[in-house]
């Protein structure tokens, strides 16, 4: 099959270098024709890209990318901040320096599944594509997080997606912080009135684009002829890619996966396979660049998956129910509506009861 190219454009420093080097490998193994465009937020995720020279990727030191209004800005911004200030400002600048006719701008901590081309053929001529975060309702931070997810962003090189990166970079240098202020929040709540501020934005309807820990709950997970597939009571969708949010290494033997609830099927076939993954990966990259490489960032091999299961069953039963109060909370609901959205706390309880069970039987 003869595909149309796909270009992706992402950003990442070297603490996040083992998860943009398997999103890449992803991409290689479901895209036929894609190039991916990264910019190396430090000088250890530069050397390590160039040494490895993957032939479908193209390094930008940061020094090549920061314009003056990046940098008068830069001091002002944590570092995550900066990096979410510098999204759109990585998307402008692979259209201009590389004359694309698009680019997609896809967070470092997605991993594909199945070939990304399904959602190009969906946005069609549209000149800007988002996705909903289609959180299950527990996990439903709308109002504080935004209802679009800054993981895969769509930009035509035409003068209606232009636009729409202009206002978005123009906001984000104004203010682009890691709280939470009306209508703002980081570079992501600017997408909330997209569709209603701008006249070609189209919303992915294919929900296997955008799974997720806060909306994976509410699929069953099959496998057709090798796919994997999330289906709902009424359609169902093949997995394009997955969103590994949050997942945390605290120390050597400790892997965070969150406060969220998993199914063992997603333990077993979207979340061990990709830690197995960014193992062998940061094996690699401890390889390469071994005299600077900080080993506290990453853990050991050594009981590394049963230790984090361990974890994972306790940080979650003890943290979920003052995730959901905590986050009615931001949202000023009263305790009446808090029951009614999580439908009955000791349903809930049960629930996680149940799902600590179940992940240390699979153990």
């Amino acid at each position: 099959m003869n595909q149309k190219k796909m270009y992706f454009c992402t950003l990442f420093d070297s603490f996040y270098l083992a998860r943009g080097l398997a999103m890449y490998e992803s991409l290689e193994k479901n895209c036929e024709n894609f190039h991916l465009y990264v910019v190396a937020f430090d000088n250890i995720a530069e050397r390590v890209l160039k040494k490895l020279a993957k032939p479908f990727m193209t390094v930008i030191s940061l020094s090549e990318f920061e314009d003056e209004r990046l940098l008068s800005i830069k001091s002002s911004r944590s570092k995550g901040e900066y990096c979410w200030t510098a999204t759109p400002s990585v998307i402008r600048y692979c259209l201009d320096r590389f004359h694309l006719e698009y680019c997609i701008y896809v967070d470092a901590d997605l991993y594909f599944y199945s070939d990304p081309g399904i959602l190009r053929q969906e946005i069609g001529e549209h000149s800007v594509a988002i996705t909903s975060h289609n959180y299950t309702p527990i996990y439903d931070q709308s109002v504080t997080s935004g209802i679009y997810c800054v993981q895969f962003v769509y930009f035509r090189n035409n003068p209606e997606g232009r636009q729409v990166l202009e206002w978005w970079r123009e906001s984000c240098l104004e203010w682009c912080y890691a709280r939470v202020e009306p209508g703002r929040f980081g570079d992501q709540k600017y997408l909330d009135d997209w569709p209603e501020r701008f006249s070609d934005v189209y919303v992915i309807q294919n929900e296997g684009a955008g799974a997720a820990p806060w909306n994976i709950q509410q699929y069953r997970l099959e496998f057709h002829n090798g796919t994997m597939s999330l289906r709902t009571k009424k359609q169902t969708w093949p997995l394009v890619f997955y969103h590994f949010h949050n997942v945390r290494f605290l120390s050597q033997t400790t892997i965070s996966l969150g406060i969220y609830i998993f199914s063992q099927k997603v333990i077993e076939y979207i979340y061990l396979p990709y830690l197995y993954h960014l193992e062998k990966l940061l094996s690699l990259v401890k390889e390469i660049e071994e005299a600077s490489y900080d080993d506290r960032i990453f853990p050991n091999k050594r009981n590394l998956f049963s230790l984090m299961l361990k974890f994972f069953s306790f940080f979650n039963v003890l943290r979920l129910p003052l995730f959901v109060f905590f986050n009615a909370i931001l949202k000023r609901r009263n305790l009446e509506e808090i029951k009614g959205k999580t439908k009955d706390w000791r349903f809930i309880i049960r629930l996680l009861v149940a799902t600590s069970k179940e992940l240390k039987r699979k153990r």
